[in-house]
């Protein structure tokens, strides 16, 4: 895991336990760093494109963010925007980004280590210039835009409940900063109070108080702060930005308090938390993910829409696809994010992908799954038909037979399944039945040629709406692994794949117990406590899962892998000693 998603992670597990992640700035100076291009090679030549005028409605001026993008990982890194592994921000990056088809951008700014001490907490004139520059790049691609008190949140604001007076003075001294030097941006700018607000040592009724205080000061000082920031929309959050029923009610007990028709409810989404990190076996975007989606945005339909009250999903995602290759399969993540853009469209619920640069590359400013990238995009406006599977396994040796998969059409219909440009053919090639597409025996056995493991052809089925599903066809044998000898520091499990995929592992005692760092079930997380090296042909245990394992204890572990093929494996650790053998 880096470093800088150690915390995100951290608050994203608290969702399990709620609820199933000065001196003023001179204007002139500002305004001369924006006009004279005064920071090098970032002001690059772009084409402006005039912003709308924006709705006088907030609902609609909501309405018209849809879809959004988050620069995370850039001014919110720590202690500066390339710190977290992220090129500086260009022009030319957010000018690629308009170009996507996105309507609003999010950027999360971390001011902590460009803020001074007590009792002015003064904001470095250089950082404010800097977030001001991005922010108006932005604003002339014709972009809302978002601006936060973001890690802030954890690094100081969460000691609010025992250390009351000081944080509320830096947070009202940080946002009073912040209200002078943006007061005369357009309306474009949205300002959020604070990102995925948390409290230490305090109760939930605490929590409520503390957050209800932080939202309605920030209102405050925006709101005396003058200029358009009289009437600029404000984007309030739950406690961690969760959409719990509970912590939903408190928010909206606030913004009617408050009595200002431009507010906007903002929380986060990041699915179905086994599913989104691949843990306790839950690898597929089965009906208990699927249901934990939709009641959620149901929830957030009823709790603040039905209210009057526009919300945005500041962040969405998968934890898993942050974490590294593997942990969330293609596949099932297509079907995920296809269906959260159907949930936010009838839900009216305006998105912003959390993008730390697992998505879109910003040095090569291309999506790194393009793929992935067409399914959401799509999902912005019509719905697409998926399937059970995207990959059908076919053994490397014996008798080749018919394999089915299950379409969710999702009111499309089937048009034609297809190998490049070539039409299959209906009767011969394939059949369908229903919802049940059978791919025949003497199709599969032309595709997979001479068997050679891995990927042998791909087809794509072609609906009448959306984006056409892809099916591979990979031919495989069951994985071997061989004994080794490593330590709790390096440890890896000889592998050869054999064209076959990891999916999960298990791990237990002899007695049956569970073993590793998630003790509540036997399927530990991906890319956490294990994660497959294909290249290397190895599977890593992570020094996170062997420090949990009891000494001189056999671990017995099951790799489950998607063709449905299982291997044994066993490891006993003595002291920084691991072994692992097959029997």
């Amino acid at each position: 895991m880096r470093k800088q998603q150690a915390p995100q992670h951290r608050r994203r597990r608290l969702r399990l336990a709620v609820g199933t992640p000065l001196a003023l700035i001179a204007a002139g100076v500002l305004a001369y760093g924006a006009v004279f291009g005064t920071f090098g090679d970032d002001a690059e030549p772009h084409a402006a494109a005039a912003p709308a005028p924006v709705p006088g409605d907030a609902t609609a001026a909501v309405a018209a963010m849809q879809p959004g993008w988050n620069l995370g990982n850039s001014l919110d890194a720590s202690p500066e925007e390339t710190s977290w592994g992220q090129p500086r921000t260009t022009k030319g990056l957010l000018d690629s980004v308009r170009a996507q088809g996105f309507k609003s951008i999010r950027i999360p700014v971390t001011w902590s280590d460009h803020q001074g001490a007590a009792p002015n907490y003064t904001i470095d004139p250089a950082y404010m210039s800097r977030v001001k520059q991005v922010v108006d790049w932005a604003i002339a691609d014709g972009l809302y835009v978002v601006i936060d008190v973001h890690h802030d949140s954890w690094k100081w604001t969460s000691k609010m409940s025992t250390d009351h007076d000081q944080v509320l003075t830096r947070f009202d001294a940080t946002w009073r900063q912040i209200s002078s030097a943006f007061r005369n941006e357009p309306a474009q700018l949205v300002f959020e109070s604070v990102n995925e607000p948390q409290f230490d040592n305090a109760d939930n009724t605490r929590k409520a108080q503390l957050l209800n205080e932080l939202n309605a000061s920030f209102h405050k000082v925006v709101r005396a702060s003058g200029g358009n920031n009289k009437n600029r929309l404000l984007m309030l959050p739950t406690e961690v930005c969760t959409p719990d029923q509970r912590l939903m009610d408190g928010l909206v007990t606030t913004i009617k308090s408050l009595h200002d028709s431009r507010l906007i409810a903002t929380v986060h989404y990041y699915g179905y938390f086994p599913f989104s990190v691949n843990v306790a076996g839950s690898t597929r975007f089965d009906a208990q993910a699927r249901g934990d989606l939709d009641k959620t945005f149901k929830r957030m339909h009823d709790t603040f829409v039905a209210q009057g009250i526009p919300v945005v999903l500041g962040e969405y995602g998968l934890l898993g696809y942050d974490h590294g290759p593997g942990a969330v399969e293609h596949g099932e993540m297509l079907k995920y994010f296809e269906a959260l853009g159907h949930a936010a469209r009838t839900n009216k619920v305006t998105t912003v992908l959390w993008d730390n640069g697992a998505f879109y590359d910003r040095a090569k400013r291309r999506w790194k799954d393009t793929g992935l990238f067409r399914q959401m995009k799509s999902s912005w406006t019509t719905r697409s038909a998926t399937a059970s599977t995207d990959r059908v396994f076919v053994p490397r040796s014996g008798r080749i037979k018919d394999r089915t998969l299950t379409l969710d059409l999702n009111g499309a219909t089937f048009t034609a399944l297809k190998q490049d440009t070539t039409k299959l053919v209906s009767g011969r090639d394939y059949t369908l039945s229903g919802s049940r597409l059978t791919l025949k025996a003497a199709a599969l056995t032309r595709l997979v040629g001479d068997r050679s493991p891995g990927v042998n052809a791909t087809l794509q089925a072609g609906f009448s709406r959306g984006v056409p599903w892809r099916i591979q066809v990979v031919t495989y044998d069951t994985p071997v692994q061989t004994d080794t000898t490593g330590t709790t520091a390096s440890f890896g499990i000889p592998t050869q794949f054999r064209g076959d995929a990891l999916a999960t592992m298990q791990a237990t005692y002899a007695d049956g117990s569970n073993a590793g760092p998630t003790n509540w079930t036997s399927y530990q997380e991906f890319n956490t406590a294990f994660a497959p090296d294909y290249a290397k042909k190895t599977i890593r245990l992570t020094p996170a899962f062997l420090d949990t394992v009891k000494d001189n204890a056999r671990v017995n572990l099951t790799f489950h892998f998607w063709s449905g093929a299982t291997v044994t494996y066993r490891v006993t650790k003595s002291g920084s000693t691991v072994t692992g053998t097959t029997s």
